[in-house]
């Protein structure tokens, strides 16, 4: 796991603004008290990007449906702009929930085992896992190790390959090309196995990194495509569906533990919801025609290869570390119907 990176609270609440300030520090009021609890939210992008969009949403919601008696406030890409540090705070109380997008398996390594390429090979497959006993084991791992409480597990959808150079239409065509990786090894470990160069690379640093040559390219799912702006610094995207991409939003446990049970019943059912939304705008797009429509106005090139080899590649090189690594896990998940 990286090492952890220390911000110091009164600093932190000095750049919000004061708009965290009363995390749920103190006592939750109940739901008849006149002032509101107000409770933050840090995602390392701001809307239009695809996290971001649901969880601006979902801090609306709450708003409203509480009638401003809980009180969430969105902060995309303004309080915090690195992964590590998002989680770090949440887990220090210093603002209420966060995501670590992309990190996921660098925060929360157990759940690695679900970004080994080509384990999950459907959205229900993936779904049912997350949604039943897995995900109810998980996120009480989270809460004892970690103070962290799940309030709902969300995906990126499929990561495909972009690059500056050259179509990638089997695995011999990632030869010699620098791709940049989340911080998680098995990101590494699936663009190493597949032939290519991996570069780990927090997002923030990515298109700079393309621009200077730093990197040839990345991947991303569909759904970030626009919003992120990849094709400004790329030519070529294939459809390769080789690491699903889990991620989660998470509250700090001792502010889920303040609020009142009427509190949290609307929380839940509000980040069910968000948890369906996020599903489907990013479930609707992974398709070659969606890519096409969304990338060749851009100048791209998109290509569907079969991706038979790429999952040959995988099975042979790297399934056989990540088994050994999560042994009960994985056979959950190959147990799990597509």
């Amino acid at each position: 796991m990286s090492t952890q990176i220390s911000i110091p609270r009164r600093r932190l609440l000095r750049t919000a603004g004061g708009l965290t300030g009363i995390l749920a520090l103190g006592r939750a009021p109940a739901f008849a008290q006149a002032q509101p609890k107000k409770l933050g939210l840090a995602n390392v992008t701001a809307v239009p990007e695809a996290g971001a969009l649901v969880f601006d949403w979902m801090c609306k919601e709450v708003t409203a449906r509480s009638k401003g008696e809980l009180v969430f406030e969105f902060h995309g890409g303004t309080l915090l702009n690195k992964e590590l540090e998002i989680m770090n705070a949440v887990k220090a109380g210093n603002i209420a929930m966060g995501s670590p997008g992309g990190a996921t398996a660098t925060i929360f390594p157990e759940i690695g085992a679900f970004l080994v390429p080509y384990l999950i090979s459907t959205y229900n497959q993936a779904y049912r896992v997350f949604n039943g006993p897995v995900g109810a084991q998980l996120d009480k791992v989270f809460v004892e190790k970690y103070g962290l409480k799940t309030l709902f597990f969300y995906d990126y959808g499929f990561r495909h390959f972009w690059n500056n150079r050259r179509p990638i239409n089997e695995p011999r065509d990632l030869r010699g090309l620098k791709i940049r990786v989340q911080l998680a090894k098995v990101f590494a470990d699936t663009i190493n196995g597949l032939g290519g160069i991996a570069v780990p690379m927090a997002w923030a640093e990515v298109i700079t990194a393309a621009q200077q040559g730093v990197i040839d390219g990345a991947d991303l799912p569909v759904v970030n495509m626009v919003p992120l702006k990849a094709y400004d610094v790329s030519k070529h995207y294939a459809l390769t569906f080789h690491n699903y991409g889990p991620s989660i939003l998470v509250i700090n446990a001792g502010v889920w533990a303040g609020l009142t049970e009427a509190q949290r019943k609307l929380v839940t059912d509000v980040s069910m919801e968000a948890q369906a939304r996020s599903r489907k705008q990013t479930e609707d797009v992974d398709n070659l025609a969606s890519a096409k429509k969304q990338l060749e106005p851009h100048g791209m090139a998109v290509t569907g290869p079969d991706i038979a080899p790429f999952r040959k590649i995988a099975q042979e090189k790297i399934w056989p570390i990540y088994q050994k690594q999560y042994p009960e896990l994985w056979e959950k998940i190959v147990g799990t119907p597509a």
